[in-house]
């Protein structure tokens, strides 16, 4: 089983002068998750390099097990430094795609044509697609085969408005994820703040914040492995 990771490069968050980048629990738990099953990861980025660790995820009170063991992990810490560039992959190597979230997917992923084609043709190709937290942002302009907005008419999760309102940046960020959702003609479904909340329409498998990352990469593993045995 092949899966592709795809993290952020962008590291400003708006005009604050703070800095941003992918949620280190988001990509942790799915990255072990996927490796201790036997899966090959691979990490991309828009830039490749070194993606930008948003500083708030690495603070004392953000740590799991999975956080912890990346920080004496140093060949995943070396793979995580060098990211393959997203334009340079060729999504019919992979059997699944993972988004992790953070804030900075919002100003770079969702607008990046790399980006949106790779969803674009996973799912027409009949292969999974897993994005949390803010990552579900990233389907902003992504397509169906009929030229409607992906999330139109499926049940979606992604942040809620209030999870973003707690986090103080509702004024900061380019857009609310759970408003573009609901704009786009998704189903948005929710569950109490920062409690685990994984939803699945067809190949499309949404998480709404940071403790839905590993529910939300079983979730695709499950899913590889049905259509792997259909």
């Amino acid at each position: 089983m092949k899966i592709l990771m795809v993290l952020t490069s962008h590291d400003r968050l708006g005009n604050t002068g703070k800095k941003t980048g992918f949620w280190l629990e988001e990509f942790a738990a799915p990255y072990y998750t996927f490796k201790d099953t036997g899966a090959i990861v691979t990490l991309v980025s828009p830039l490749g390099g070194q993606p930008p660790l948003d500083p708030k995820s690495d603070t004392p009170d953000s740590q799991t097990k999975d956080t912890q063991r990346f920080k004496a992990d140093s060949a995943t810490q070396s793979a995580l430094a060098h990211t393959l560039k997203l334009s340079e992959v060729a999504a019919d190597d992979f059997d699944a795609v993972f988004y992790p979230g953070g804030h900075g997917p919002l100003w770079d992923l969702v607008e990046d044509k790399s980006s949106i084609d790779l969803i674009e043709f996973m799912l027409a190709a009949g292969k999974p697609v897993a994005l949390v937290c803010h990552a579900p942002g990233v389907l902003r302009y992504v397509k169906g085969l009929d030229g409607s907005p992906i999330v139109q008419g499926k049940v979606v999760t992604g942040f809620t408005n209030t999870e973003e309102q707690a986090a103080g940046l509702t004024d900061i960020v380019p857009f609310l994820v759970e408003d573009m959702l609901r704009t786009n003609g998704g189903n948005y479904s929710k569950v109490a703040d920062w409690q685990p909340h994984v939803v699945k329409d067809g190949l499309l498998i949404t998480g709404q914040n940071p403790a839905s990352s590993a529910p939300a990469a079983k979730e695709l593993l499950e899913q590889v492995s049905l259509l792997g045995s259909a």
